[in-house]
């Protein structure tokens, strides 16, 4: 039976969410695209530069720690509201930095303030697949990747037009800022049932008047449903559970293939395989454009195979054609390895996302908390550990860490369990 159609109410609730989606992922684009222009105005070394970036990972654990507890207290819409504003009003003051540690302070609050939206803004986005009855999650990553890369030539135009990157972030904020304002009242109330065991299965035609989609569900039929008091839900939504810790191990094997293909697919191209920096370039645009493919298409493919079964069928997909492609070991194979690697890997955490988002008796925000936190160390871990083993033997078998990884992938996923009909907790979630 095909999902309802949604109306107006919960239209604007996805295009809220979406504004949150594009803000962050516009404004990290902007500020990767003005790094060479800060560094120039700061006159600081490789090592100065790496040392100062510490800070921004300091800020990034300090503040998924903290959203683990106060995603579930105050809800994930007020925690977007805080970390969004917070972003926009930071981006230009770290661009403007003068001196190494007004850039630390403002790579900090960046850490701190990517935290606090990032998180809720994926709670949210599970909130709303959740009314709409099909999965949508890696539409709103694909809005996300769009930013970035609208980010990106917004500041590669402004610095060839001589424009400071404070100034620059500081215009996109203001924009960003005003639509963020004019959008925020479609956001998701915090107040919400409890995710359903099926949350896509087709509603109970039991009601006889449409509900408000943002407003809490009413009560399924006799026998579908079983409430919890207080004591046991707070229980059950501190409680860490083995299905949240294997889509934690999901969806850091996964960042880690994406974080080592964006520090090393062109250095692969280009210095590996002798190809020059143009072909670099090539390499990790073939990767960027293909994960946004494929996260602006997947979930059609997720709602006919469903999430488990596309896990795996994607990341086999990765693992063969990325292996062969690294066989191969040519500039046009590493082109389509690297897009093989996006077009797969593209859906893969927004999916582990949704799903940590829906588990039984976990309220929404715990459970994407939770996943993000363990998703948290693959930026530290994938890159670096590439370097190591490239030392070593090179990076052309270096890179099969990512088939490894893939491969592992479809394992574990083999162990993933996608909400059951016909039940459900009823309580307050956050």
């Amino acid at each position: 039976m095909p999902a309802p159609r949604p109306d107006s109410t919960l239209r604007r609730a996805r295009s809220s969410v979406i504004v949150l989606f594009v803000l962050m992922g516009l404004t990290t684009g902007s500020w990767a695209a003005r790094i060479p222009g800060v560094r120039h105005q700061l006159t600081v070394t490789d090592a100065q530069w790496g040392l100062a970036n510490l800070g921004s990972t300091a800020g990034s654990l300090i503040s998924l720690t903290l959203v683990t507890t106060l995603i579930v207290r105050t809800g994930p819409r007020r925690l977007a509201l805080v970390g969004g504003p917070l972003l926009l009003i930071n981006a230009p003051l770290l661009a403007g930095s003068h001196s190494t540690p007004a850039l630390v302070a403002g790579l900090f609050t960046q850490g701190i303030a990517t935290g606090l939206l990032a998180t809720p803004m994926n709670a949210q986005a599970v909130e709303v697949e959740r009314r709409y009855g099909r999965r949508i999650m890696s539409s709103f990553h694909a809005c996300f990747s769009l930013g970035q890369l609208a980010g990106g030539v917004i500041g590669t135009f402004a610095a060839r037009a001589d424009v400071s990157p404070s100034l620059q972030l500081a215009c996109s904020g203001a924009v960003l800022a005003v639509v963020l304002l004019l959008t925020r009242r479609g956001l998701p109330r915090d107040t919400a049932p409890l995710a359903p065991l099926a949350p896509f299965a087709p509603p109970t035609p039991h009601a006889a008047v449409a509900p408000d989609p943002l407003s809490p569900a009413p009560l399924p039929p006799t026998g579908t449903a079983r409430t919890v008091n207080p004591p046991e839900l707070s229980a059950r939504a501190r409680r860490i559970t083995p299905q949240l810790l294997l889509l934690a191990a999901v969806a850091l094997l996964s960042s880690i293939n994406e974080g080592a293909a964006s520090q090393w697919s062109a250095q692969y191209t280009a210095g590996a395989l002798g190809a020059g920096a143009a072909a670099g370039a090539v390499t990790y645009t073939c990767f960027t454009i293909a994960m946004t493919i494929s996260r602006s298409t997947g979930d059609r493919l997720v709602n006919r195979l469903g999430q488990r079964r596309f896990i795996r069928l994607s990341e086999a997909f990765v693992a063969i054609g990325f292996a062969v492609a690294l066989l191969v070991g040519t500039p046009v194979a590493a082109f389509v390895g690297f897009a093989v690697l996006g077009l797969g890997s593209g859906c893969i955490v927004p999916g582990v996302m949704s799903l940590a988002g829906n588990q039984p008796g976990i309220p929404t925000g715990r459970g994407v908390s939770v996943v993000a936190f363990g998703q948290w160390p693959a930026m530290l871990l994938g890159p670096p550990l590439i370097g190591v083993i490239a030392g070593l033997v090179g990076l052309r078998f270096a890179l099969m860490i990512l088939v490894g990884a893939a491969v592992c992938i479809v394992v574990l996923a083999g162990w993933i369990r996608q909400p059951a009909a016909g039940d459900r907790i009823l309580a307050v979630s956050r």
